[in-house]
């Protein structure tokens, strides 16, 4: 059964979305890693502008930061922390990313995030997202640090607790075992108190089965071509 799913995950095509820049597609699957009208204005709508930059305004004093990143995927979340990162030099972002199937180096080194963000000076770091070794530390930055575990989230354990979480797993009908109250309910124990959790699946379902697992869940209007995301919070 594992080797079906790997399978399935296996040899994504690169494909141009709406904003010019790439994402991935799974033709077994259906499935993009990102919305086709835009893989950089959605994960800069629903990951920073709703997650990240919404938790540092929340939190101005704030010195450290945890992140967790469900789904690496492309990379371009963790790219796009890592550039808000040199925004915000007073904080340091600790950023850990979990990716149980993770692309071959032969196709992410053709994303285009760097030139389409212009930011060509920061290719390397968009590159060493996907080639560093797996499960270490690695510092992009005085104020970022990075950390990949090949590995599902059913899986991971952690002993520090997480003030941001960008939950950015395949959809509930390609991945069903991901979007469970049992699986929010790990998620909450890895948060701190006042944590965000931002994804962009907005199904009643999910969000039931995140108010079930102790979040308080918020709709907010969605990127171009969706309607709605979610927030959830950890009020205790």
């Amino acid at each position: 059964m594992e080797s079906d799913k790997d399978e399935q995950f296996a040899n994504p095509k690169l494909l141009l979305t709406e904003d010019g820049s790439h994402t991935l597609y799974h033709a077994e699957l259906n499935e993009t890693y990102h919305s086709r009208h835009g893989a950089v204005q959605e994960s800069q709508h629903i990951f920073i502008k709703n997650g990240l930059d919404h938790f540092i305004n929340q939190n101005p004093e704030i010195a450290e930061l945890n992140l967790l990143e469900v789904g690496l995927g492309t990379g371009l979340n963790a790219f796009l922390t890592y550039l808000c990162s040199q925004k915000n030099p007073q904080l340091k972002i600790n950023y850990i990313a979990l990716e149980a199937y993770p692309a071959e180096t032969e196709i992410t080194k053709k994303l285009n995030y760097a030139e389409v963000l212009d930011q060509p000076k920061a290719q390397s770091i968009f590159s060493d997202i996907h080639i560093c070794s797996w499960d270490e530390k690695h510092d992009f930055s005085e104020n970022f640090s990075f950390i990949k575990h090949k590995t599902k989230l059913q899986d991971f354990s952690s002993e520090q607790l997480f003030d941001v979480v960008y939950f950015d797993a395949f959809a509930p009908q390609t991945q069903p075992e991901l979007w469970t109250a049992e699986i929010f309910g790990n998620l909450y124990k890895y948060m701190a108190k006042n944590a965000l959790l931002t994804t962009y699946c907005a199904k009643g379902q999910v969000r039931r089965n995140m108010q079930a697992a102790g979040f308080g869940v918020e709709r907010l209007a969605g990127p171009p071509g969706k309607r709605e995301i979610l927030r959830a919070k950890k009020n205790k």
